[in-house]
């Protein structure tokens, strides 16, 4: 997942507290609002709008913006690990709670758990370790990659080929006739036998 994509879901995920966030979206999120914390302070120097206490309107403004959202995908994510969302609770609880979800939060995703299907589609969190969705959507169990046009390939060996002739096999043809009979005779008679 790119950056621009994790940021678009989290916008369209608002408030969304159900489901599940991969690794790569909340740290997307996360790098998405400290950028964004680091220009509204900018912009709060600038202005000189920044009060005593280290905080200026437009940090407060950008903060408020992004709280639900920073929420959600950290509740999201704590569910693709399989714990629920109360566990938020933690980041009260000063340097050890937030220790404890930093952990959790880097954690790879689980199969599919009670919270709804693996995002990752299987692989290495998978379900029963399945292997990794194709590009197709489809399940590939040998590592090949999956036909686009949804069928097997041609086999040239016991399938017929795409002009539904079968193949020709060398290898199980009598070999040609000869139309004029037999062979010639040598007409120097036979080879003498090897000398000895």
């Amino acid at each position: 997942m790119s950056f621009g994509d994790a940021v678009k879901i989290c916008f369209s995920k608002y408030v969304g507290f159900e489901g599940r966030a991969r690794r790569s979206e909340f740290w997307w999120w996360a790098l998405f609002t400290l950028i964004l914390g680091l220009i509204a302070g900018i912009i709060d120097s600038v202005l000189g709008t920044r009060t005593s206490t280290g905080t200026g309107l437009v940090g407060s403004v950008v903060n408020l913006a992004v709280l639900l959202p920073s929420l959600a995908v950290g509740s999201r994510r704590l569910h693709d690990t399989g714990r629920s969302a109360w566990w938020l609770l933690l980041w009260l609880v000063c340097c050890v709670g937030w220790i404890v979800l930093i952990v959790w939060w880097c954690q790879d995703s689980q199969g599919d758990n009670q919270y709804g299907p693996s995002p990752k589609g299987g692989g290495a969190g998978g379900p029963e370790g399945q292997p990794p969705a194709g590009p197709y959507g489809q399940q590939n169990p040998y590592g090949q990659p999956p036909n686009p046009y949804g069928q097997p390939p041609q086999n040239p060996y016991g399938q017929q080929d795409p002009y539904g002739q079968p193949p020709q096999n060398p290898y199980s043809q009598q070999p040609p006739q000869n139309p004029y009979g037999e062979p010639p005779a040598n007409p120097y008679g036979d080879p003498p036998p090897p000398s000895q």
